[in-house]
């Protein structure tokens, strides 16, 4: 059981403890479900509710959900809002209300989710939900002012259909936007100030109106890269081909189709790139002329005839500046390290990843993966991982070659 929950969820999670501060909204209900969300990645969640929260969700929800009595009595212990809050490592209030917004601005301490926050040291997480008339209003936003001086982060809340009818900001953040944001303040921001480019996903080629040429390759360890460099703290720009996943929060993405799109937009953002991860498969070759009509069937056998698409990341080691760390992707079915080698070699790359697509955990669309790791000087044969921890370990690895392109150029941040 062990072994499935390191394959399923993030480690940053695991063991954190956060406060998690609910106030007097209708979206108190999507709470609900971030709780019982962070428990079952493993972290240790306290509730404390505000007094109006406990009229839209029952207090016995949440206790069921993390497992620890909520609370909202100020004199329910002794000293109860020092000893929740002493050993927190992350308070999440959501949905914090214009009300709770005052009050935290102000710097009252009159219920006993104000006063934990008020007697904690650690980061402050704040998720606006109203109406859009009361958030926009000038007292609000002078509020919210305040609380980002105070060095809290606020999520900002989306457009759409709120709970009065009316259209306007105000819905409560979408938990993935929030959950980067509590894993970013759990994360060491040791990709700060990089830049980071990333491709990422399949190519299609077209040879008509209804037919292209593609793989099978779905995008997530590229995803999944970009996902853990912003966690990070890392400037990413996201170049994917056509996959059905959403783009990681925080994240630029420059959607393309082709192979020709990509290699154009890889020469467009690479130069200012400090680290650039070819993850993208990219189709070797692509029809040499496109029919504007169907192609029909007939009764002789058909001929394809093929020319080769760019080869992007032999092209980015024949142009790239010499303190730029380049990765690349080998998706081999035989001879990996071989392969591997070769690659480094021939692309001029710092690294190269290499995964075996035959493996029924390392393959096309699956949430694992288990790579090799080669440069130079190492080979690296990582265990089953989440993609996650996979990029996770990569980025590791490139933060090594980081720091000796640094020491061997003399240069102080690259």
């Amino acid at each position: 059981m062990q072994w499935t929950a390191a394959i399923q969820w993030p480690i940053e999670m695991r063991g954190k403890k956060i406060l998690f501060g609910v106030c007097g909204s209708i979206a108190a209900f999507k709470a609900a479900g971030w709780v019982h969300t962070l428990t079952k990645e493993g972290a240790q969640v306290q509730v404390l509710m505000t007094s109006a929260a406990a009229r839209f969700v029952t207090p016995l929800t949440f206790t069921a959900l993390s497992g620890s009595p909520a609370q909202s009595e100020m004199f329910a212990g002794d000293m109860a809002h020092i000893a929740l809050s002493a050993a927190t490592d992350i308070i999440l209030i959501a949905p914090a209300t214009a009300q709770t917004i005052a009050r935290l601005a102000q710097g009252l301490a009159d219920d006993l989710l104000a006063a934990a926050v008020l007697s904690s040291p650690a980061p402050v997480v704040i998720c606006p939900a109203m109406n859009s008339r009361m958030l926009d209003h000038p007292a609000t936003q002078r509020n919210l002012r305040i609380l980002r001086e105070f060095g809290y982060t606020v999520v900002e809340p989306e457009c759409g259909r709120l709970a009065c009818g009316e259209e306007g900001a105000g819905r409560l953040a979408e938990w993935d936007t929030v959950r980067e944001v509590l894993l970013s303040l759990l994360t060491t921001q040791d990709l700060a100030k990089q830049q980071v480019l990333i491709t990422a996903g399949p190519t299609r080629e077209p040879l008509d109106p209804a037919r292209f040429l593609s793989n099978r390759s779905s995008g997530k360890m590229g995803y999944a890269l970009a996902r853990t460099a912003k966690r990070r703290g890392a400037t990413v720009t996201l170049i994917s081909g056509p996959v059905a996943l959403e783009p990681p929060p925080g994240v630029q993405v420059v959607r393309v189709e082709t192979g020709l799109e990509m290699a154009e937009a890889v020469s467009q953002y690479a130069p200012t790139a400090s680290i650039v991860v070819k993850a993208a498969a990219v189709a070797d070759f692509r029809p040499a002329a496109f029919s504007v009509e169907k192609i029909k069937k007939t009764t002789t056998e058909p001929l394809l005839e093929l020319t080769p698409n760019p080869d992007i990341l032999a092209e980015l080691g024949r142009t790239r500046r010499a303190s730029q760390v380049l990765i690349g992707f080998a998706a081999e079915s035989s001879k990996h390290e071989a392969e591997g080698k070769r690659k480094l070699l021939a692309k001029n790359a710092d690294m190269i990843v290499v995964n075996d697509i035959l493996g029924q955990d390392t393959g096309f669309d699956v949430d694992t993966n288990q790579v090799t790791l080669i440069t130079q000087d190492s080979i690296e044969q990582l265990d089953l991982l989440s993609k996650e921890e996979t990029a996770d370990r990569i980025w590791n690895k490139a933060l090594s070659l980081l720091d000796s392109k640094r020491r061997q150029y003399g240069i102080e941040q690259i």
